[in-house]
């Protein structure tokens, strides 16, 4: 038995919780998984996979296996691409999680640069604006915004930006320009409900502290739609400027009453429970930082 290949298929199993899929993933027959994962267990000594008609669950030692099963499998492929030099660039899968206003703005643009230097990497981005459960969907490293749940993930915050008020020019000269946070309760406030949005906000100035609760006709949990809204001059908005970037460029919307500060937003790289960062994800977390800075 190829323990190596063995241990892959085990973590496989685990992580999709059905035979069938990890046969699908390595292109075998399911019998020749369940042979594998017996052998296992018989090497082993223990029972590693509890099965019934409705699920596939790992025992306590499974768990326990899983953890270092894969730990093991990721040391093997840094091991690797250490012996085979930093010239041959990543190579293999990436499964990377992330919002999708941010990617399209912030990563997607970026990517041919970083596809470049690693031509034999299948990057996968997985967008959406929902927390997903990483493990079962395989992702190497997420990028979450905002305060993250209490968990065991490993997160390393990587980067921050300003929250800000924004609404277009022809909202502004409609409605008029909110010079203080009182100012806002008389404006139309399109509202993100996501990463810590909502309708009440503290404003700081100096040792001034000032809460308001914004009112509107609108409330959307996906920045896209925030921003399609606010560009429609529906209504002016609180959010991160990273979700306005290249308008504020343009000059598309504006930022009003920046001399009033507002939480940052953070955005972290998280990895799943149990699992060191691989070269790959370290990586591609610090080509992020990159485009972030730029």
């Amino acid at each position: 038995m190829d323990r190596l290949a063995a241990f892959e298929i085990f973590i496989r199993v685990v992580d999709t919780g059905s035979f069938s899929a990890a046969a699908r993933h390595y292109n075998v027959g399911q019998p020749a998984v369940s042979k594998a994962i017996a052998q296992l267990e018989e090497w082993l000594g223990v029972k590693l996979l509890l099965r019934s008609t409705r699920a596939l669950t790992a025992t306590e030692a499974g768990q326990s296996f899983y953890l270092r099963a894969k730990r093991a499998v990721e040391e093997t492929d840094e091991a690797v691409l250490a012996a085979r030099g930093s010239a041959s660039g990543l190579s293999g899968k990436l499964r990377v999680s992330a919002a999708v206003c941010f990617a399209r703005l912030h990563i997607v643009p970026r990517l041919p640069l970083f596809l470049e230097e690693h031509p034999n990497l299948e990057l996968e981005l997985i967008l959406d604006d929902r927390n997903i459960d990483l493990v079962n969907e395989g992702v190497d490293v997420a990028l979450r915004m905002g305060a993250l749940p209490d968990s065991n993930m490993t997160a390393r915050r990587i980067a921050e930006a300003r929250r800000r008020v924004i609404g277009t020019p022809e909202y502004f000269k409609r409605y008029g320009i909110p010079r203080e946070p009182a100012d806002l309760l008389a404006h139309r406030a399109v509202i993100y409900t996501r990463d810590g949005g909502g309708e009440d906000w503290k404003f700081c100035k100096d040792t001034a502290e000032i809460s308001v609760k914004v009112q509107g006709p609108m409330k959307i949990t996906a920045t896209e739609g925030i921003r399609a809204a606010v560009i429609a001059d529906i209504g002016l908005t609180i959010v991160s400027e990273w979700a306005f970037t290249p308008e504020l460029k343009s000059g598309a919307v504006m930022s009003v009453m920046d001399d009033w500060l507002l939480p940052n937003i953070h955005l972290s790289a998280v990895y799943p429970t149990g699992r060191l960062a691989s070269t790959k994800a370290r990586q591609f977390v610090a080509f992020v930082e990159t485009c972030l800075a730029d």
